[in-house]
C-alpha cells in the first residue's frame, strides 16, 4: 500500500536514535518487542512464516502471517482473523547521526464507513503508543506498559 492510493490506511511515525539493526531486531525477535507490545509470540518474524502474537492481559491472540522480509529496511505482514485480516507494512531507514525511523502503515481495512473509521483511528493510536514504547525502551531501557496502560481493567 502507499500512501498515494485513494484508501484509507493508518500511519504513524517515529525516530528511534538507535542503530538500523537494533530497531530492525526489536521487531522481528519475540525476546524484544514482547518488552513493549505483547507478552507472547510463538517465534520471530520471517518471511513466508505464520506467528501469533499474544496479549496476556487482553487474553487475545492474533496471527501474523509474514510475506516479506527485507533486513534492515522493510517488513510486510498480514495480521487479523476473518474479514479483520489487514496488511501491515514497517519500514525502516537510517538517519546519519541520528537513529532510525520507523513508519508503519497499516491498511486494507473492511466494513462500513464508520467501521473503517474507526479501525483506522484505533490502528493509528495503536502503533503510535508501539512505536514510543519502542523508542523508551530502545534508547533508556524502561517499559512503559502503554499498550496493557491503554485499556486497563475497569475502563470500557
Amino acid at each position: 500500500m502507499t500512501e498515494n492510493e485513494n484508501k484509507p490506511f493508518a500511519k504513524a511515525s517515529m525516530l528511534i536514535r538507535k542503530p538500523v539493526a537494533a530497531v530492525f531486531d526489536a521487531i522481528v525477535n519475540p525476546d524484544v518487542i514482547t518488552k513493549f507490545w505483547f507478552t507472547h509470540s510463538s517465534g520471530p518474524l520471517a518471511a513466508g512464516q505464520q506467528v501469533t502474537w499474544t496479549w496476556g492481559m487482553f487474553n487475545l491472540s492474533v496471527p501474523v502471517t509474514v510475506k516479506t522480509v527485507t533486513p534492515h529496511q522493510e517488513i510486510v505482514m498480514e495480521w487479523g482473523n476473518g474479514k479483520d485480516v489487514t496488511q501491515v507494512t514497517w519500514t525502516f531507514k537510517t538517519l546519519e547521526g541520528k537513529g532510525t525511523y520507523v513508519t508503519v502503515v497499516n491498511d486494507g481495512f473492511k466494513g462500513n464507513a464508520g467501521e473503517v473509521l474507526a479501525a483506522v483511528r484505533g490502528s493509528t493510536e495503536g502503533f503510535t503508543l508501539v512505536l514510543a514504547g519502542a523508542k523508551a525502551y530502545l534508547e533508556h531501557g524502561i517499559q512503559l506498559n502503554l499498550v496493557a496502560d491503554k485499556f486497563p481493567e475497569g475502563v470500557q
